[in-house]
């Protein structure tokens, strides 16, 4: 699903209570969202949206016997907390939440409210659960995939940009995962003839000075993983590699969709589906630790030629063949 059939999906919105009204037999039960982007954000309504699909495929009718109770808040720490707050005051019977920041504050509110996550690093090393197969907390759902994608990564680089020997990796210290995926890549880099620096990100400023001094040398690349505060200096992380003519492998497609260059990870559309799933499950009468934490199943590769050709990269064939989306 994209753009414009998320939009025909809650453009009968208008409409719901009159539903509701005229089908006051049918108890109506309560699903929160909690997302961190804004609320035009074109990727994060293809995601959003699938999850609707894969509910109304479930039997979920919106207005007739569920109500969605949805928080666009941003990336900013502050005001997702402050919606987790707002939603968990709601009671719902259940809530969609993407990524550990929100999960984090989510879990900090409540310890009953049934939580399904799409996305999470790792939900083990961030505390949200004992372990992916059995736990006895109230949240469960999918992670974005394992360290080994921290090599992968690497790989990528290598092959769109051969003549990349130096690497700047930016992540968020606080994220288990960024750990982890350094660590694959330290494992790789030596026989792909690389070198990686970790970057912890900070605010702006401190993204801007880093990746400046880095560039100051030749044959340099970037790698960012993923994390919310990636996600909130998208902008300016893409606008440095392309002032500094680093090549860079990101973690999800909304880097590359507004100008990053190429991207390899879990496909989240396909997640968001499975998660209502979860979601349905749990309206249903199923408890989240009855339901494994699951890794991905499918994973995609995005690449921008219009990026590329700006970095004065000729992306070779193989490269070019394992792209599931090529944005021109």
């Amino acid at each position: 699903m994209r753009r414009r059939e998320f939009i025909t999906l809650l453009g009968g919105a208008a409409a719901w209570p009159l539903t509701a009204r005229a089908q006051q037999s049918e108890r109506v039960r309560r699903v929160g969202v909690l997302l961190p982007a804004v609320a035009d954000d074109a990727e994060f309504q293809t995601r959003f949206g699938a999850f609707l699909q894969g509910l109304q495929q479930a039997g979920w009718s919106i207005g007739r016997n569920v109500r969605i109770d949805t928080r666009w808040a941003t990336p900013d720490a502050a005001e997702i907390r402050r919606h987790a707050a707002e939603l968990v005051a709601l009671a719902p019977d259940a809530i969609l939440a993407d990524g550990a920041p929100a999960v984090g504050a989510l879990l900090k509110a409540t310890r009953t409210i049934p939580i399904v996550f799409p996305v999470v690093g790792d939900p083990v090393a961030a505390g949200f659960v004992d372990s992916l197969a059995r736990r006895s907390g109230n949240a469960t759902g999918f992670m974005s995939g394992e360290n080994s994608m921290g090599a992968k990564w690497l790989e990528l680089l290598k092959q769109i940009a051969p003549g990349v020997t130096r690497v700047v990796v930016l992540r968020d210290s606080a994220t288990p995962t960024g750990m982890g995926l350094f660590g694959a890549m330290q494992a790789v880099a030596p026989s792909l003839r690389m070198e990686v620096t970790p970057v912890n990100l900070g605010d702006a400023p401190e993204i801007e000075r880093a990746v400046a001094a880095f560039a100051r040398q030749p044959n340099g690349g970037l790698i960012v993983t993923a994390s919310g505060v990636a996600t909130r200096h998208r902008d300016l992380i893409i606008a440095l590699a392309a002032r500094h003519k680093l090549p860079a492998v990101y973690f999800g497609r909304h880097f590359i969709a507004v100008g990053g260059l190429i991207a390899y990870g879990a496909d989240l559309v396909d997640q968001y589906r499975r998660a209502a799933g979860y979601v349905d499950r749990i309206l249903k009468g199923e408890k989240p630790a009855d339901l494994p934490v699951q890794t991905p199943t499918k994973y995609e590769t995005v690449l921008n030629l219009k990026t590329a050709k700006a970095l004065g990269i000729e992306v070779p064939p193989i490269v070019l063949a394992r792209a599931d989306e090529v944005i021109e």
